[in-house]
C-alpha cells in the first residue's frame, strides 16, 4: 500500500489538508510516470534540520529542504523529506507569499529531487522553478 506518511520533529507543525495534501503529491508523482511505494514528510525546526545537514551531508548551513532518496528501483519513490517550519514562515515573509504557498513549494520540491530533478546549475534551477510552478497550478485545496 503506497504511503505518504507527515511527521513532527521539535515542532509542533502539522499541515492541513492531508488527504488533498497526499493526493497532490501522489498526481504528481504519477503524472511524471513513477510508482510511490513510501514517502515520508518530517517537519522540523531549524536547529533539528542543521544537524541533519551536517550528520549526513556536511553542510553547516540552514536550509529549508533535506531530501533522502532511498528508492532502490527505477521509477519507484521511496524518501525522506525534512521540512524546516522556521525556514518556511521566514521565506514566506521575505518572497511575499502565504506560508502555505511557501509550504506547497518546498513540498513539491522535495518529490520533485525524488523524481530526478535538480537545482544545482542555473538551468537546473531554471527548469526545477517550472515544475514547481507547473504542479502548484494542479492544486485543488
Amino acid at each position: 500500500m503506497p504511503a505518504i506518511t507527515f511527521f513532527e520533529e521539535d515542532t509542533k507543525f502539522k499541515p492541513k489538508n492531508k488527504v488533498a495534501l497526499r493526493k497532490w503529491i501522489k498526481d504528481t508523482i504519477v503524472a511524471e510516470g513513477y510508482k510511490l511505494d513510501e514517502l515520508n514528510y518530517i517537519f522540523c525546526s531549524d536547529a533539528y534540520l542543521l544537524q541533519i545537514n551536517q550528520q549526513y551531508l556536511n553542510h553547516d548551513t540552514y536550509t529549508d529542504i533535506v531530501t533522502f532518496d532511498n528508492s532502490e528501483e527505477e521509477k519507484v519513490i521511496v524518501g525522506d523529506i525534512f521540512i524546516s517550519v522556521e525556514r518556511i514562515i521566514e521565506n514566506a515573509a521575505k518572497f511575499k507569499v502565504s506560508t502555505d504557498d511557501e509550504l506547497h513549494r518546498v513540498i513539491i520540491h522535495g518529490a520533485l529531487h525524488l523524481l530526478g530533478y535538480k537545482d544545482k546549475t542555473k538551468a537546473s534551477k531554471t527548469l526545477m522553478t517550472n515544475m514547481e510552478d507547473k504542479y502548484l497550478a494542479t492544486r485543488s485545496f
